[in-house]
């Protein structure tokens, strides 16, 4: 066999320590072969002690068969999560979590303290909503006094993790990288260092906090306590982008529960509205983000009204004509957080005789979601970021109607990529990436991404625009 050698070649391990679950998978680091593969839930809630997840990450690891012969590792994770840590480096209190939203009005508060929106984004790449570390931090501030006191170090999941593999105690040992730490709130990805005064600010202190070093993209932060070396790791969203390979030029389309736009860009955003988030990327590069709250639960809902599963509501979009007749649907069913509209609620509207049938109500659920992740790709445009391909991933990618019907509202080809777990995967190329060195991440092979190029229909994406703007004061 012409590639027997490589068979011997080193493994690697990436972890996705996600919301719901730890996932690992362990690749050959030169092809990206996956060998084998773990998991393990996460409780429930908004708050979690962060014991949970380094239980969930051994039983994890045992699940996908140790990590016997892996040469390195590396741990992506959900971002913005608060993780405060006392003078002895134990867990003051259960962390909060990017969801955990009693910290809306800390948001409103510290972009108002930093001169308002324009100038919060100015100075940390975004504006501040409920999910980013230092409203967490002012919300402990404000209602937890005695604990705020006593807070000597703040990290994200991804970095607590990465430090109790080596045995946690010692703040030195404390590491991160940009994408992550451009969630918290008191880090300039553009400078890639943290804003100390926004952080004691945050904090309602004058002391000196410790924050995790930040390590270099292809870098190792330190190793495990049996001696494997540890890789810079990242927020989820840059290590999906690392997982589908995507380049500048790339935007990222995840359909999930709710959707994600993201792009690696060679520039950095700031954006006044609050629309696109300005993270960094797991490369050097930037990753600037856009999130809106409704996206498979819309396909679900479909599924419901017109009695069809996710395949049948696609094969009957397909059969309707581009704009179903006049049928828009604005899809707010569970309020709206790109626009802002948490109040929202969705709406079908030029509804008549001819098109109040199966086939274009399927066409018209289909094209109002996909058309709020329009939206969400425009704002990136208008921000300068480049946009060439569209990658579509999560699990609504895989109904038939997608990729088809994406390509005819973005205007441009849309890839879909196997279905996977990208963040995970991403970690597991970061870590090969430390391992084998370059200046790049080494390039893995796929497997087949299917292409899908179709007649664009701006007069659909218009009409979705007008009901979106009729309905703003609804």
């Amino acid at each position: 066999m012409a590639n027997s050698h490589h068979s011997a070649g080193p493994l690697v391990a990436g972890v996705d320590s996600s919301t719901q679950s730890v996932k690992v998978v362990i690749r050959k680091a030169d092809t990206g072969e996956l060998v084998r593969q773990g998991r393990a839930s996460h409780p429930d809630g908004t708050e979690v002690d962060p014991a949970h997840w380094e239980a969930a990450l051994t039983s994890a690891c045992n699940d996908a068969g140790g990590l016997d012969g892996v040469s390195a590792i590396s741990i992506g994770g959900q971002q913005h999560g608060m993780v405060t840590l006392d003078s002895n480096g134990d867990v003051i209190r259960p962390a909060l979590l990017w969801n955990d939203t009693r910290s809306a009005q800390a948001a409103r508060d510290l972009n108002t303290e930093m001169g308002g929106d324009a100038e919060t984004a100015k100075k940390v790449g975004s504006v501040l909503v409920a999910s980013f570390t230092a409203t967490k931090l002012r919300w402990l501030a404000d209602h937890e006094k005695a604990n705020a006191e006593k807070v000597a170090a703040v990290a994200l999941p991804h970095d607590w993790l990465s430090w109790h593999l080596q045995g946690g105690k010692d703040f030195t040992k404390l590491f991160t990288d940009r994408s992550d730490a451009s969630g918290t709130g008191y880090f300039d990805s553009v400078t890639s260092t943290y804003r100390e005064d926004l952080l004691k600010s945050a904090l309602r202190t004058d002391r000196s906090i410790i924050t995790p070093r930040i390590v270099a993209p292809s870098a190792f932060g330190g190793e495990t306590l049996s001696g494997i070396p540890i890789a810079a790791g990242a927020g989820d969203n840059a290590g999906a982008a690392l997982g589908v390979q995507a380049q500048p030029g790339d935007v990222v389309v995840s359909l999930g529960t709710s959707g994600t736009a993201f792009a690696v860009s060679d520039t950095p955003t700031h954006d006044p509205s609050g629309a696109v988030a300005g993270f960094a990327d797991a490369t050097g590069r930037f990753l600037p983000l856009v999130c809106t709250l409704n996206a498979a639960r819309i396909l679900d809902a479909a599924t419901r009204i017109l009695g069809k599963t996710h395949d049948e509501v696609g094969a009957l979009a397909l059969t309707a004509a581009p704009g179903a007749h006049g049928l828009s649907l604005l899809p707010y069913f569970e309020g709206e957080r790109t626009p802002n509209r948490p109040d929202a609620t969705g709406v079908f509207a030029g509804m008549n005789l001819n098109n109040s049938n199966p086939a274009d109500i399927a066409r018209a659920m289909i094209e109002g979601m996909l058309c709020g992740l329009v939206d969400a790709v425009d704002a990136l445009e208008q921000l300068g970021v480049s946009v060439k391909r569209v990658l579509l991933i999560g699990g609504a990618a895989k109904n038939p109607a997608i990729a088809s019907i994406a390509s005819s509202l973005f205007g441009r080809e849309v890839l879909v990529p196997q279905p996977g777990e990208y963040v995970a995967d991403g970690a597991a190329r970061q870590a090969a990436w430390a391992l084998l060195g370059g200046a790049t991440p080494p390039q893995w092979n796929l497997g087949e991404v299917i292409s899908s190029h179709s007649e664009p229909t701006p007069h659909v994406v218009e009409s979705y625009r007008t009901l979106r703007d009729r309905t703003k004061s609804w």
